[in-house]
């Protein structure tokens, strides 16, 4: 495997940002100092006005494969992400069929395996009836990320709304449960309120519909049911002020046992954006009022919110058309989730130390995944080198992404990715991939 060496880059990690050098042999973080050595053979990449970050972990991205790859598949999603500053990713189940069993998650895994660029790993799903098939992933804990849970409406018959069904999840659940909540009643009560005869819904109507209430209502009982049982709970995508009060533990997260994720595009659209964007920005949860996305700010930087992520979910741009019914929710984002926060870090709003913390080292310590998401030494070396010089405007023939449109075409970012590795494979360089070799299965201490 190539050595590399990356001499005298700006090295964000664990709180702080030091110049230095970092040495890459046999896929691993061989050594981190000042003046180091060359090994024979090695590849020198000269870091000078450059940021070397921990490659972004992505907790919650849909890509779409197996039976929906007229949007996306892995491949493509995969390369998208790397080119974004993604190394890992952890998928969703909800592709046709669910993964609903151990040997459909297996066939995922199996295609990931040939064709993912970056490191992966698969939720496992669920359903009323499939709770025999979900629990099996205690005996498998430390090869999965988790048990994803549709406490709202979802694709397919992945809605779990029986109470019975989620007091046994949560009872007996060895490993991290996720939760997209939203209150399937609230929605379907606010529907019923809001609608004029003869006046269909407008893409300004979607948070009216999937409101405030429908996200805390559902989050709320995520909660308790975790705290009765002493479950491993991470709700996905907050996208309200009013759900932050449930998670107000200010423990270290090492020691929290419930903890909550914000996605990059509620950090920056608000519902003011639906007169410009339409339903490009359909979503959910919903994007909601500006004050919504303040809120999320603030816990984010405070600590009550854990990790960002994007919920990547491509859709095709006739697939996103009205009228609103027809308008399919979601947002390709994964390879724009770290130019995005360098965004925020030019405006002043958040340092680079915490993009780190909030999209590595603490995605990687909330599902306990093992040597990855920090600059140490003997770690995958799993590394993003950022230009800060180097701005660029999004447009269609910078997208990978299969879907081929983006909510952010036209955007400047101030800040460009120019190095990707994967395991210590450069996977990215300059605009350029390698797809010589495929990412790793991730693997988690339980």
């Amino acid at each position: 495997m190539q050595k590399y060496l990356i001499q005298g880059i700006r090295i964000v990690n664990e709180g702080t940002v030091r110049e230095g050098d970092v040495r890459v042999e046999d896929g691993r973080i061989a050594a981190i100092g000042n003046s180091l050595s060359a090994p024979q053979g090695a590849v020198v990449i000269d870091g000078s006005g450059k940021y070397l970050l921990p490659g972004v972990i992505d907790d919650q991205v849909h890509f779409r494969e197996p039976g929906l790859t007229h949007k996306a598949d892995i491949r493509s999603e995969a390369r998208a992400a790397v080119a974004g500053g993604v190394t890992s990713y952890m998928e969703m189940p909800n592709t046709r069929p669910p993964a609903l069993t151990l040997d459909l998650l297996e066939e995922k895994y199996a295609i990931a395996a040939h064709s993912s660029l970056a490191n992966y790993s698969f939720f496992m799903g669920t359903s009323n009836e499939s709770m025999d098939d979900a629990l099996r992933v205690n005996d498998h804990r430390r090869d999965i990320c988790g048990i994803k849970v549709f406490m709202g409406a979802s694709t397919g018959n992945m809605l779990v709304d029986n109470v019975l069904s989620l007091e046994r999840l949560f009872r007996d659940s060895g490993v991290l449960i996720a939760t997209h909540c939203e209150d399937e009643r609230t929605i379907r009560t606010n529907r019923q309120r809001l609608e004029v005869p003869g006046k269909p819904f407008g893409p300004a109507d979607h948070p009216l519909l999937r409101d405030v209430d429908a996200c805390f209502e559902s989050s709320f009982l995520a909660v308790q049911m975790a705290q009765r049982h002493g479950t491993r709970l991470h709700v996905l995508h907050i996208s309200t002020a009013r759900e932050l009060q449930l998670f107000g533990n200010m423990l270290p997260l090492e020691e929290k046992r419930i903890t909550c994720e914000v996605c990059v595009h509620h950090l920056h659209f608000t519902s003011d954006d639906y007169a410009r964007l339409g339903y490009r920005i359909k979503c959910n949860p919903a994007i909601k009022s500006p004050e919504n996305r303040e809120a999320l700010w603030k816990a984010l930087l405070d600590g009550t919110i854990d990790v960002v992520a994007t919920d990547h979910a491509p859709h095709t741009e006739a697939e996103k058309q009205g009228p609103y019914d027809h308008a399919h929710a979601g947002l390709p984002l994964v390879q724009h989730s770290l130019p995005l926060m360098l965004h925020y870090h030019r405006e002043g709003r958040i340092r680079l130390e915490d993009i780190a913390q909030k999209m590595s080292h603490d995605v990687a310590k909330c599902f306990d995944i093992r040597e990855r998401g920090h600059i140490r030494e003997g770690y995958h070396a799993d590394l993003v080198i950022v230009d800060p010089d180097r701005p660029f405007t999004v447009d269609r023939d910078s997208l990978h992404y299969k879907c081929g449109w983006s909510p952010f075409e036209g955007f400047r970012f101030p800040a460009s990715i120019s190095h990707t590795f994967v395991s210590g494979h450069l996977a990215y360089a300059q605009g350029r991939f390698d797809d010589s070799r495929t990412g790793m299965r991730m693997e988690f201490d339980r």
